[in-house]
Protein backbone atom coordinates (compact mmCIF):
# COMPACT_ATOMS: atom_id res chain seq x y z
CA UNK A 1 0.00 0.00 0.00
CA UNK A 2 3.16 2.16 0.83
CA UNK A 3 6.82 2.60 -0.39
CA UNK A 4 8.35 0.16 1.85
CA UNK A 5 11.14 3.85 2.41
CA UNK A 6 7.85 4.94 3.98
CA UNK A 7 7.08 2.03 6.75
CA UNK A 8 10.74 1.18 7.33
CA UNK A 9 10.43 4.72 8.79
CA UNK A 10 8.25 3.65 11.68
CA UNK A 11 9.19 2.12 14.51
CA UNK A 12 9.41 -1.73 14.20
CA UNK A 13 6.11 -4.15 15.78
CA UNK A 14 8.80 -5.49 18.63
CA UNK A 15 9.09 -2.33 20.09
CA UNK A 16 5.67 -2.19 20.64
CA UNK A 17 3.93 -1.30 23.96
CA UNK A 18 0.32 -2.55 24.52
CA UNK A 19 -2.07 -2.09 27.26
CA UNK A 20 -4.13 -5.64 28.07
CA UNK A 21 -7.07 -3.56 29.62
CA UNK A 22 -7.44 -1.61 26.98
CA UNK A 23 -10.32 -3.02 24.71
CA UNK A 24 -8.91 -1.41 21.25
CA UNK A 25 -5.56 -3.13 21.79
CA UNK A 26 -7.79 -6.56 22.39
CA UNK A 27 -9.08 -5.81 18.94
CA UNK A 28 -6.12 -5.18 17.85
CA UNK A 29 -4.49 -8.58 19.40
CA UNK A 30 -7.84 -10.54 17.60
CA UNK A 31 -9.05 -11.43 21.53
CA UNK A 32 -12.10 -9.52 20.45
CA UNK A 33 -13.70 -10.30 16.99
CA UNK A 34 -13.50 -7.91 14.65
CA UNK A 35 -14.71 -7.27 10.42
CA UNK A 36 -11.08 -6.07 9.14
CA UNK A 37 -10.54 -4.03 6.36
CA UNK A 38 -6.93 -3.05 6.20
CA UNK A 39 -3.87 -3.88 8.39
CA UNK A 40 -0.25 -3.62 8.40
CA UNK A 41 2.67 -3.51 10.67
CA UNK A 42 1.75 -0.67 12.26
CA UNK A 43 -2.11 -0.12 11.91
CA UNK A 44 -5.19 -2.13 11.90
CA UNK A 45 -8.89 -0.46 10.24
CA UNK A 46 -12.08 -2.68 11.23
CA UNK A 47 -15.59 -1.41 11.03
CA UNK A 48 -16.73 0.28 14.19
CA UNK A 49 -19.51 -1.87 16.18
CA UNK A 50 -21.23 1.45 17.23
CA UNK A 51 -21.16 2.67 13.22
CA UNK A 52 -22.46 6.85 12.76
CA UNK A 53 -22.97 5.03 9.20
CA UNK A 54 -23.17 2.06 7.39
CA UNK A 55 -19.06 1.63 6.12
CA UNK A 56 -17.99 3.51 9.29
CA UNK A 57 -14.49 2.14 9.77
CA UNK A 58 -11.41 2.65 12.85
CA UNK A 59 -7.72 3.16 12.19
CA UNK A 60 -6.28 1.76 14.99
CA UNK A 61 -2.25 1.98 16.17
CA UNK A 62 -1.00 -1.21 16.78
CA UNK A 63 0.85 0.42 19.65
CA UNK A 64 -1.08 1.89 22.81
CA UNK A 65 -1.17 5.42 22.78
CA UNK A 66 -3.33 7.42 25.14
CA UNK A 67 -2.92 10.53 23.23
CA UNK A 68 -1.45 12.61 19.97
CA UNK A 69 0.68 14.72 22.42
CA UNK A 70 2.59 10.75 23.03
CA UNK A 71 2.50 9.26 19.35
CA UNK A 72 5.19 9.50 17.19
CA UNK A 73 4.37 11.66 14.15
CA UNK A 74 5.39 9.30 11.68
CA UNK A 75 2.98 7.28 12.79
CA UNK A 76 0.29 9.70 12.98
CA UNK A 77 0.45 10.22 9.26
CA UNK A 78 0.83 6.87 8.77
CA UNK A 79 -2.65 6.62 10.84
CA UNK A 80 -3.94 9.73 8.54
CA UNK A 81 -2.57 7.89 5.21
CA UNK A 82 -4.13 5.07 5.84
CA UNK A 83 -7.94 6.51 6.89
CA UNK A 84 -7.10 9.14 3.46
CA UNK A 85 -7.10 6.01 1.12
CA UNK A 86 -10.17 4.21 3.26
CA UNK A 87 -12.26 7.46 2.81
CA UNK A 88 -11.46 6.91 -1.33
CA UNK A 89 -12.51 3.44 -1.19
CA UNK A 90 -15.76 4.17 1.04
CA UNK A 91 -16.62 6.48 -1.98
CA UNK A 92 -16.27 3.49 -4.60
CA UNK A 93 -17.24 0.60 -2.49
CA UNK A 94 -21.06 1.29 -2.99
CA UNK A 95 -22.27 1.95 0.42
CA UNK A 96 -23.95 5.42 0.12
CA UNK A 97 -21.22 8.09 0.92
CA UNK A 98 -21.86 11.58 -0.60
CA UNK A 99 -18.70 12.89 1.85
CA UNK A 100 -16.70 11.49 4.07
CA UNK A 101 -15.88 12.38 7.64
CA UNK A 102 -12.31 12.31 9.49
CA UNK A 103 -12.49 12.35 13.16
CA UNK A 104 -10.12 11.75 15.78
CA UNK A 105 -10.77 12.85 19.05
CA UNK A 106 -7.96 13.84 21.29
CA UNK A 107 -8.79 13.34 24.61
CA UNK A 108 -12.18 12.75 27.44
CA UNK A 109 -12.79 16.83 26.87
CA UNK A 110 -12.63 16.36 22.83
CA UNK A 111 -15.43 13.50 23.34
CA UNK A 112 -12.45 10.45 23.20
CA UNK A 113 -14.09 7.47 24.83
CA UNK A 114 -11.29 4.79 24.54
CA UNK A 115 -7.68 6.34 25.94
CA UNK A 116 -6.04 4.75 22.72
CA UNK A 117 -5.29 6.89 19.46
CA UNK A 118 -7.70 5.74 16.71
CA UNK A 119 -9.04 7.66 13.93
CA UNK A 120 -12.76 7.15 12.78
CA UNK A 121 -13.86 7.26 8.66
CA UNK A 122 -17.31 7.21 8.17
CA UNK A 123 -19.59 8.05 5.22
CA UNK A 124 -22.01 11.06 4.89
CA UNK A 125 -25.07 11.79 3.41
CA UNK A 126 -27.81 14.23 4.03
CA UNK A 127 -30.16 13.32 6.18
CA UNK A 128 -27.45 10.78 8.24
CA UNK A 129 -27.85 11.37 11.70
CA UNK A 130 -24.31 12.63 12.79
CA UNK A 131 -24.42 16.32 14.46
CA UNK A 132 -21.90 18.26 15.64
CA UNK A 133 -22.70 21.58 17.81
CA UNK A 134 -20.66 24.45 18.27
CA UNK A 135 -20.88 28.07 18.04
CA UNK A 136 -19.81 28.56 14.97
CA UNK A 137 -20.38 32.53 14.75
CA UNK A 138 -17.39 34.54 12.76
CA UNK A 139 -14.21 35.88 15.47
CA UNK A 140 -13.13 39.11 15.66
CA UNK A 141 -9.80 39.31 13.75
CA UNK A 142 -7.67 40.08 17.19
CA UNK A 143 -9.24 37.42 18.69
CA UNK A 144 -8.01 35.28 15.93
CA UNK A 145 -4.59 36.75 15.94
CA UNK A 146 -3.91 36.21 19.70
CA UNK A 147 -4.61 32.31 19.86
CA UNK A 148 -2.54 32.45 16.52
CA UNK A 149 0.84 34.18 18.29
CA UNK A 150 -0.02 31.83 20.80
CA UNK A 151 0.03 28.52 19.06
CA UNK A 152 3.19 29.54 16.91
CA UNK A 153 4.74 30.06 20.59
CA UNK A 154 3.86 26.62 21.70
CA UNK A 155 5.34 24.81 18.61
CA UNK A 156 8.46 26.57 18.84
CA UNK A 157 9.05 25.06 21.91
CA UNK A 158 7.66 21.57 20.57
Amino acid sequence: MYPPRFVASLSTVSNLHVDHSCSLCQLVRGDLPTSRVYEDEHVVAFMDHQPVTPGHVLVVTRQHTALLDDLDEDLGAHVYRVAHRLSRALRRCGLRCEGVNLFLADGAAAFQEIPHVHMHAFPRYPGDSFRMDADWRIRPPAELDDAAALVRSALQRL
